[in-house]
C-alpha cells in the first residue's frame, strides 16, 4: 500500500467507498496563540465565591459580587477590563491572613470653618467631596468626612471619626494597604474652605499577606498568559519566580508571565527591584501615586498582555495605561531616575501633555546571569513574549503536520503517500515556518538561521529528532542618536 491511511484498515472486505478526512494541512500560516489572564487578590468576606475558586469574570460588577465590592480584586478587574475588555479573564480569591493587620491613616482637622465650601479629598485616586458649614466645628467636619467616605461602597476603606480625628481603615489586612493613598487639593483649583485645615498620616501598619502557594496549588496546571498579583512581598515575589520557571521548563511548557506593581521612592523600588532576576516578571512602579499599585499592576498587565499577544515583538512604549490618575509633578521620577531604574529591574511610565500615562519601557527583572554578571538577554518583556510565541509556533506546526508519522533516515527512499518524515523534512519544514515568522517581523536574517540550523536523527533513540534552532530575533527602536554639525 502507497498511502498511509489512519482509520481505514488493509483488510476491510465489505464492499463501498470509505473516505477518511486529513485535517494536518487544512490551517496554514501562523498560528493565533491563546491568550489569557489570571488575577490572584485578596476577596472580602461578602464575597459569593468562596476563596481558591477559580471563576471567569465578565465585568467589574461580576467581580463585585464575586469577591466583595470595594475587595482587591474588585478593583483589579475594573482596572484590567479599562486596558483591556477583550482577553478572557479569570480571578481567583484569597482570604486574608487572620493574623494579619490592616494599614490604617488618619486625617485630622485642625481648624474650624469660617465660611461654607467643599473639601476635595481624593482617596486611591477617587475624588471625595466633603460638604462643610460655615462655622462648623473640626469634630463636625471629621463625622462629616467619615459619613462620605464611607458612602462609597468602592473605595477600599472605611472610615471613623473621634473628636477631630478620621481614622481610615483598609477593606483587607496585608501590605497592600500601605500603598493607598488618602490626600486633599489635587487637582488645579482645589482649595479648603475658609478657615478649615487638615494634616494627613501615611497609610501605614499593614502586614501579613495570604500565602501565595496556595494559589499556585489551586490553579494547577491551567495556562495563562498574562497574570497578575495583588501583593508583592518578597515572599510572593520569590514564589512566583519559582513556579514560573517550572511552568516555562521544556517539560512543562506552561508560558506565562507575572505582573506586580510597587510604590515609593527611587531608592526603596530599586531596592525591590534588585531582589528579583526573573525573565518572567515585571514590576511597574510609583513614587507615590494616587491608586494602589494593585490597580497598577492590573492596568500594566492588561496593555502589555493585549498589545504583546497582537505583535509581541513590537515595543510598549507611549501605549496609555486607561484610568491611572498621573502622580502629582513632584511625584513623578526625573529621566536620570527612570534610567536607574530601568537598570533595577523596574518599568517606567512617564505623563503626556493631558496627563495621560504613558509606558515608557517594559521591562523583565531579570538583570545578572547565574555566574553574578549583568546581562541584558532578557531586559525587555518582548524577548519572552517573542520567544514563548516561536515556541508555541514550532510546537504547533511539527504536531500538526506529523502528529502520527513514521521516522526514517534521509536516505530513505518511501513511496509518495506514506506517512513518514525524514530530519531533511524537518528541516524543510523549520526553514519554511521562520521565514514566514521573518515575513510577520518576528525575526530576521534568514540566511543565518539556515546556516545555523542543525537538525538530526538521535543516535540513542532511533524514534527521535534532535534540532538546534537559532533564531535572530528582531529587536525594538528605542533609541536614536544624532550629532548636528553646523555650518554658520
Amino acid at each position: 500500500m502507497t498511502i498511509s491511511f489512519s482509520t481505514i484498515p488493509v483488510s476491510l472486505r465489505t464492499p463501498g467507498a470509505y473516505i477518511e478526512v486529513d485535517a494536518s494541512r487544512a490551517v496554514s500560516g501562523l498560528p493565533p496563540a491563546p491568550t489569557k489572564t489570571l488575577l490572584i487578590g485578596q476577596r472580602l468576606a461578602a464575597g459569593a465565591v468562596a476563596a481558591l475558586t477559580p471563576t471567569r469574570i465578565v465585568s467589574a460588577d461580576q467581580a463585585a459580587q464575586a469577591f466583595g465590592r470595594g475587595s482587591m480584586l474588585h478593583a483589579m478587574a475594573a482596572a484590567y477590563r479599562a486596558g483591556d475588555d477583550l482577553t478572557e479573564l479569570w480571578a481567583i480569591g484569597l482570604s486574608d491572613l487572620a493574623a494579619g493587620t490592616a494599614a490604617t491613616a488618619t486625617v485630622t482637622v485642625t481648624a474650624a470653618a469660617t465660611a461654607a465650601g467643599v473639601i476635595a479629598l481624593m482617596i486611591d485616586g477617587v475624588s471625595v467631596k466633603v460638604g462643610v458649614a460655615a462655622a462648623d466645628a473640626p469634630a463636625t467636619i471629621a463625622m462629616a468626612i467619615a459619613a462620605a467616605v464611607n458612602a462609597l461602597p468602592d473605595l477600599p476603606v472605611t472610615a471613623a471619626s473621634a473628636a477631630a480625628v478620621v481614622t481610615l481603615t483598609a477593606r483587607h489586612k496585608g501590605t497592600a494597604g500601605n500603598d493607598l493613598d488618602a490626600r486633599a487639593n489635587f487637582y488645579q483649583g482645589e482649595s479648603y474652605p475658609a478657615g478649615v485645615g487638615l494634616a494627613f498620616t501615611a497609610f501605614a501598619g499593614g502586614a501579613g499577606n495570604p500565602d501565595f502557594a496556595t494559589a499556585i496549588a489551586a490553579i494547577g496546571d491551567a495556562s495563562y498568559s498574562t497574570i497578575v498579583v495583588g501583593f508583592a512581598d518578597a515572599a510572593t515575589m520569590a514564589a512566583a519566580e519559582v513556579e514560573m520557571a517550572r511552568r516555562w521548563s521544556a517539560m512543562e511548557m506552561i508560558d506565562g508571565r507575572v505582573y506586580f506593581g510597587a510604590r515609593g521612592t527611587m531608592a526603596a523600588l530599586a531596592a525591590i527591584g534588585n531582589a528579583r532576576n526573573s525573565p518572567h516578571l515585571s514590576i511597574i512602579g510609583a513614587k507615590a501615586a494616587p491608586q494602589a499599585s494593585y490597580r497598577w499592576a492590573a492596568t500594566f498587565a492588561a496593555v502589555v498582555g493585549f498589545h504583546g499577544a497582537i505583535d509581541p515583538a513590537r515595543p510598549f512604549q507611549t501605549l496609555a495605561l486607561p484610568g491611572l490618575t498621573a502622580p502629582a509633578q513632584g511625584d513623578r521620577f526625573t529621566r536620570t531616575e527612570r534610567d536607574l531604574l530601568l537598570r533595577d529591574g523596574i518599568s517606567t511610565w512617564t505623563v503626556d501633555a493631558g496627563g495621560a500615562v504613558l509606558i515608557e519601557r517594559a521591562i523583565t527583572t531579570y538583570q545578572v546571569n547565574p555566574f553574578g554578571i549583568e546581562d541584558a538577554a532578557f531586559l525587555d518583556v518582548n524577548t519572552p513574549l517573542t520567544l514563548s510565541y516561536l515556541r508555541y509556533a514550532v510546537r504547533a506546526r511539527i504536531l500538526a503536520k506529523y502528529p502520527r508519522h513514521k521516522l526514517a533516515s534521509d536516505d530513505t527512499r518511501a513511496t509518495a503517500g506514506q506517512a513518514i518524515v525524514t530530519p531533511k523534512v524537518i528541516r524543510a519544514e523549520l526553514i519554511a515556518l521562520f521565514r514566514e515568522l521573518e515575513e510577520a517581523g518576528l525575526v530576521e536574517n534568514l540566511d543565518q538561521f539556515m546556516a545555523d540550523l542543525i537538525v538530526e536523527r538521535d543516535k540513542a533513540d532511533p524514534g527521535r529528532v534532535n534540532a538546534l534552532i537559532p533564531p535572530d530575533l528582531v529587536n525594538q527602536f528605542r533609541v536614536f542618536a544624532a550629532r548636528i554639525q553646523f555650518i554658520v
